[in-house]
């Protein structure tokens, strides 16, 4: 089968976020919008057809989640990453970031440190704060053009009152696929500690060739408490549906999750997001296939171009995520000139990177998972821009 991924797809009418809000995000509504991390590629033909096929029933009560459901993620992992899962480890969750909250509620008492890594996913910097925990910080380092834990800093904060850590896998925004002995080392830090681990791994399956994704659980068996979050949202191009699961092989912590959510009264059965959620799962790896390396092609051709017509960009390599993390400190733009840039001078929607944390100063993030036509066009309206400031 194959997979147009070059087909344009209006999505005009469909009151999708990265387009409909560029106006109230960008101060003008003609950006090409590259920023929000959701992608303008059809999803997988089994996904619509399930979609389609539940629509044609005319009823759409209360719903429960089926047992196949938790039989195409546990297949999924089990496959993908030799990791086996058992049925009752997973805990269905309305959406990643809501999650993010439940399991800090549940694993980290009020005041104790939660410790982040920026620059780094936005929700992980407001979600220790919005649950009225200590935000503790332990900023990668740039070596080389490649990010790295700040392994002494790491030791600091985690001896200072820290009970859980938040660990993005692969990470968002800078792209890195942690390595096995980089990821033990955190799990030796958090055991020596008795720090808890919330593993955010929803971009796992968007991994280039010549990296492999680690789940932090199957490598840290039990030494260390892992939560892992997991998604077909971002890999199957269905944020908008909702639906996640966290693998939680704790019984105790699973209760207390499951209390965190009931205090919101919040349910993510939806008889939409289950179809879809299974379907992905159980019948998308042959389209994720053909995405990565039509991802790979577009990430390429980035470098290339940045190379040859914008060397003041420097792009981070990435080794997952359709998402590229882009240095633009040598433009000479503080953080508001930079985004002016773009937006007024480009006419490109991008991520300011101050968003992920001052970290991020200077950086901006841009999503490349649209045909590469469009990203085409970023790129020539960018070098337009460039050489008329210059």
């Amino acid at each position: 089968m194959t997979h147009d991924f070059d087909q344009i797809i209006s999505r005009s009418g469909t009151s999708c976020l990265k387009y409909e809000a560029r106006q109230s995000t960008f101060g003008r509504s003609d950006v090409l919008p590259l920023w929000v991390a959701d992608m303008d590629f059809s999803v997988p033909r089994a996904v619509q057809h399930a979609l389609v096929e539940r629509a044609l029933h005319p009823i759409f009560g209360y719903t429960v989640y089926p047992e196949p459901l938790y039989d195409s993620l546990i297949r999924w992992v089990k496959t993908r990453y030799a990791w086996q899962v058992e049925r009752e480890w997973i805990v269905l969750c309305p959406g990643v970031v809501p999650s993010l909250h439940a399991s800090i509620m549940a694993l980290c008492p009020e005041s104790a440190g939660v410790i982040v890594q920026p620059p780094v996913y936005t929700p992980f910097l407001y979600a220790p704060k919005t649950t009225k925990r200590k935000l503790m910080l332990n900023p990668l380092k740039l070596v080389g053009g490649r990010y790295q834990f700040d392994w002494d800093n790491l030791e600091r904060n985690a001896s200072d009152g820290s009970k859980l850590l938040m660990l993005c896998s692969p990470h968002n925004p800078v792209g890195r696929v942690w390595l096995q002995n980089e990821l033990q080392e955190l799990l030796n830090v958090c055991q020596r500690h008795d720090i808890a681990v919330v593993s955010d791994e929803i971009h796992s399956d968007l991994v280039y060739s010549g990296r492999q994704h680690i789940p932090l659980a199957k490598l840290a068996r039990d030494r260390v408490k892992v939560i892992t979050a997991v998604a077909p949202s971002k890999t199957f191009n269905l944020p908008g549906l909702g639906l996640s699961a966290l693998i939680v092989k704790d019984k105790e912590d699973r209760s207390a999750i499951a209390q965190a959510f009931d205090t919101l009264h919040v349910s993510a059965a939806n008889p939409f997001s289950i179809v879809a959620f299974e379907a992905a799962y159980r019948e998308g790896g042959p389209w994720l296939d053909a995405l990565l390396d039509y991802l790979a092609g577009t990430r390429d051709m980035v470098r290339e171009y940045l190379q040859q017509h914008l060397p003041a960009i420097k792009l981070i390599e990435p080794e997952g995520t359709y998402l590229l993390w882009l240095d633009c400190r040598e433009m000479g733009l503080n953080d508001r000139q930079l985004k002016e840039y773009f937006v007024q001078q480009a006419g490109v929607g991008l991520n300011p990177g101050v968003l992920f944390g001052e970290q991020g100063s200077g950086f901006m993030r841009m999503n490349i998972g649209s045909p590469r036509s469009v990203i085409t066009q970023a790129l020539e309206s960018i070098a337009r821009a460039e050489r008329a400031r210059c």
